[in-house]
């Protein structure tokens, strides 16, 4: 008998201990049983404290199986005792181990040799995070968690399907090695380093881009901008596709933009210049400065008839607009582009100034101060290393783009999709994420069988990707958000580790239903995790400061009770380790 119970209140039970405490190993999180012949109720000691143990009810034994959650309460007579080291297993471990069930954790620093597990579906079919400060194991027991599932003995994850968005490029030394392992088992990895030629450049197919993506990658601020973005890429599919296929339709669009002009009102030498200014850079084998206009006679390059007379006119205005008349049509219809043809971004370049121009941007200021920022954007992106990442080499079908990502290089099954975002802005590869998650998502929810090809989406620092951004007022949604509303009956799943839980979209981080909660420092982010975060307790919370490196505390629908685990070093391990400063600093003496 460890004590009486001398008091209960709310969830917490008051014993009276009656065991001689320094002839014991400490008592603090150990568990125990309440059993007064009719309910066998589990505790666990909390505190300790003039030689009272404060225990916080868990559950009850049922059946000799544990349920989580107590309706019934001790009696005071009940006996107390400590649960055995046999019995712990039914409450925090896996009782009843199966290799393409469960999977391994890591181990319990309280109870020696009691293995800590979770029911594979109760973990990956739900939105998890991971949370800790710098230093507090983090990264290592991500890579750990992740080898113990593709290194089981007699199941193999071949349908596995993880995609790790790498903020530091850490997790190639932890994952490149296991085909060596399993042969069965394939790491694929991706690089945003453009001067590392042993690894493939991420690359992105623009065309399988939608409105939305192309809106985050400008910068897009307000609804405002959406109409510009919509008009440019409904134009790429005129203007990325060969003449001799849209010419009626490319003659027709510079036609109107040209009548605008004619008809703007604005001084003649103005309305001169923007024609030339046009036609210079769009215009087609019909429609051109040199297309010739024939009157009785004789006949004159269009340019001629653009010249200025000595009253300061365009004499030939009506002649001028009765021929471009001629190449407009009534039955044109522009579409947003549906991923059947290639494009570029100097398509889409070309493409939006031509927007601008159609949508009366040259007469008007309004217009061109909402969209000036957006163009330069594009421009900025046309002519930087960054365009690199959209020149897709060949034309693929948003399948056929999902599915090579999926393949390795072998041809067989990739499980492990890594892409190295350690060489661009936190502007871009927040961008990045969000490209790539919205079209795994979309490709998953259009799937026949639904679920059939889970995708789980890991985001290491998801702080800087994960945020409460203005997607909602821009575009309606933000796709982590929808993500983690919607995306677990289609088999999308996120996996969002931060050492700043605070800066994580609100929205998100409450559709999560497993946590790894590694030692936090921070007030802010130590009260954020207990306002947000589900089922967290006090004990819980006054843990997080005090744990060692590789201990976490693992609660939610995959854990029968919050439960210590100490999660091993992985091997290898992934490239994490600090700057040895010292080893940098000195040199042995001569």
């Amino acid at each position: 008998m460890l004590g009486s119970i001398v008091g209960i209140e709310e969830n917490a039970i008051k014993i009276k201990l009656s065991i001689e405490l320094n002839k014991i190993q400490n008592l603090v999180n150990l568990h125990v049983l309440m059993d007064d012949g009719i309910h066998k109720i589990v505790g666990e000691i909390v505190d300790i404290k003039d030689g009272y143990a404060y225990v916080n009810m868990l559950g009850e034994i049922i059946n000799n199986k544990f349920v989580f959650g107590v309706i019934a309460k001790p009696s005071f007579g009940a006996s107390v005792k400590l649960i055995s080291k046999e019995r712990i297993p039914m409450i925090i471990g896996m009782p009843d181990y199966k290799e393409n069930k469960d999977l391994l954790l890591g181990k319990s620093p309280i109870y020696d040799g009691v293995n800590i597990g979770v029911n594979i579906n109760q973990f990956f079919a739900n939105h998890f995070a991971i949370f800790g400060s710098t230093g507090s194991g983090k990264s290592c027991s991500v890579a750990r968690v992740i080898q113990n599932l593709f290194e089981k003995q007699t199941s193999i994850a071949y349908r596995a399907s993880i995609f790790i968005f790498d903020a530091y490029g850490e997790y190639h030394n932890a994952f490149s090695k296991l085909h060596d392992k399993i042969p069965q088992i394939n790491f694929k990895t991706y690089t945003t380093n453009l001067k590392f030629s042993e690894t493939e450049i991420l690359k992105i197919p623009l065309w399988l881009l939608s409105l939305d993506d192309i809106a985050l990658l400008l910068g897009a601020e307000s609804q405002n901008q959406l109409p510009i973005i919509e008009k440019a890429m409904k134009l790429v599919t005129i203007f990325a596709r060969e003449e001799e296929l849209v010419i009626k339709h490319k003659n027709d669009i510079i036609a109107r933009a040209l009548l605008d002009i004619l008809s703007s009102g604005r001084p003649p030498a103005q309305i001169r210049d923007q024609v030339f200014s046009v036609l210079s850079y769009y215009n087609t084998s019909e429609l051109n400065l040199e297309t010739p206009i024939f009157q009785p006679g004789y006949t004159r390059p269009f340019k001629q008839c653009l010249q200025i007379d000595q009253t300061g006119k365009i004499r030939e205005m009506e002649l001028i607009i009765n021929f471009v008349n001629s190449f407009l049509t009534d039955d044109l219809e522009l579409n947003m582009p549906d991923g059947s043809f290639k494009y570029n971004l100097k398509d889409l370049k070309d493409a939006f100034d031509f927007a601008l121009i159609s949508e009366g941007v040259l007469k008007s200021d309004k217009i061109y101060d909402e969209s000036n920022y957006l163009k330069v954007r594009l421009q900025s992106l046309v002519n930087s290393e960054l365009a690199t990442y959209f020149d897709y080499p060949e034309y693929v079908t948003r399948e056929q783009y999902i599915r090579s990502l999926l393949t390795a290089t072998d041809g067989h099954k990739a499980q492990i999709i890594n892409f190295n975002i350690n060489y661009i802005d936190d502007r871009l590869a927040k961008t990045i994420t969000k490209i790539y998650s919205k079209l795994l998502f979309d490709y998953a929810k259009n799937l026949d069988n639904r679920g059939s090809l889970p995708f789980h989406i890991i985001l290491e620092e998801a702080h800087r990707y994960v945020q409460n951004d203005n997607d909602v007022n821009l575009l309606g949604y933000n796709i982590f958000e929808r993500i983690t509303k919607e995306g677990r009956k289609y088999g999308v799943l996120l996996g969002l580790i931060s050492q700043r839980p605070s800066e994580l979209s609100e929205t998100s981080l409450s559709q999560c239903s497993n946590f790894l909660i590694f030692k936090m420092l921070h007030p802010r982010d130590v009260s954020y995790i207990k306002e947000m975060v589900p089922n967290i307790t006090n004990e819980i919370v006054k843990r997080l400061r005090i744990l060692q490196p590789g201990t976490c505390i693992g609660f939610g629908s995959a854990f029968k009770v919050p439960v210590l685990i100490h999660i091993d070093m992985p091997d290898p391990a992934p490239s994490s380790n600090s700057c040895d400063i010292s080893a940098r600093w000195f040199v042995d003496k001569k």
